[in-house]
């Protein structure tokens, strides 16, 4: 039997002048293949049928990255915070989307939980600690696999029974984050402050978005492995 296919999604690398290239931490696709995932790299580049590529695969794993362009939810003004991947948004907003459509099940990370909920007509806080301060500092100075604020999950979630727990201490690395959710999206996670930390769909298709970074931390927390093993269950079993 054919192991299932994960597309992840990747940075815009614009530190060339001559090209752009994509780019990618190895932990995303380590971490799908230590669960039994193959995983694939999607590129930015512009696609004449993006349905297409998703039809040919099992899942899709949002990976973390630079910002969402505020334009993609509705908001002209840029914040000096905010660096944007342009050809990333479109490919990624794409992506999405043709996942949703043919009912492949998504994993969104840090950037791809704002993604998702961007894309499926979300909003997004651009910059935390202007528009939303509070006592939880959200982008840690410890080590990416060190944990340092708690998660709390609703109890007839998706996203509980995904991980095994309720509860759980993150990891944190970012300043932007989900304000209003989208229609087709349900929150069913909060930070110790809050702050939407998880969501998932209202119609029971497993698509879930993460503001944490559980590809850093699957060698030292069960329920951020557990995380990645469901995720590639459905995709392994989603009857396409």
């Amino acid at each position: 039997m054919a192991l299932p296919l994960i597309g992840i999604t990747c940075g815009t690398d614009a530190s060339s002048t001559s090209s752009l290239s994509d780019r990618l931490g190895q932990a995303y696709a380590r971490a799908v293949a230590m669960v039994g995932g193959l995983p694939v790299i999607v590129p930015n580049i512009s696609l004449s049928d993006i349905g297409a590529l998703v039809a040919s695969l099992d899942g899709l794993l949002l990976s973390g990255g630079r910002d969402v362009a505020p334009e993609r939810y509705g908001v002209a003004e840029y914040h000096p915070a905010t660096e944007v991947d342009l050809p990333r948004d479109e490919t990624e907003f794409g992506l999405v989307r043709a996942a949703v459509a043919q009912r492949i099940p998504i994993l969104g990370i840090c950037r791809g939980i704002q993604a998702l909920n961007a894309a499926l007509g979300g909003t997004l806080y651009q910059d935390l600690p202007t528009e939303r301060p509070g006592p939880v500092a959200h982008r840690q100075s410890e080590a990416r696999n060190v944990a340092t604020h708690r998660l709390d999950v609703e109890t007839d979630s998706l996203v509980a029974r995904a991980l095994g727990v309720t509860s759980l201490q993150v990891n944190t690395f970012h300043h932007q984050a989900v304000c209003e959710p989208a229609p087709s999206l349900r929150v069913s996670g909060y930070a110790e402050d809050g702050l939407v930390e998880a969501v998932e769909a209202t119609d029971g298709t497993f698509v879930v978005g993460v503001q944490y970074h559980p590809e850093e931390m699957v060698e030292n927390c069960t329920a951020s492995l557990r995380l990645f093993r469901s995720f590639v269950e459905a995709a392994a079993g989603n009857g396409r």
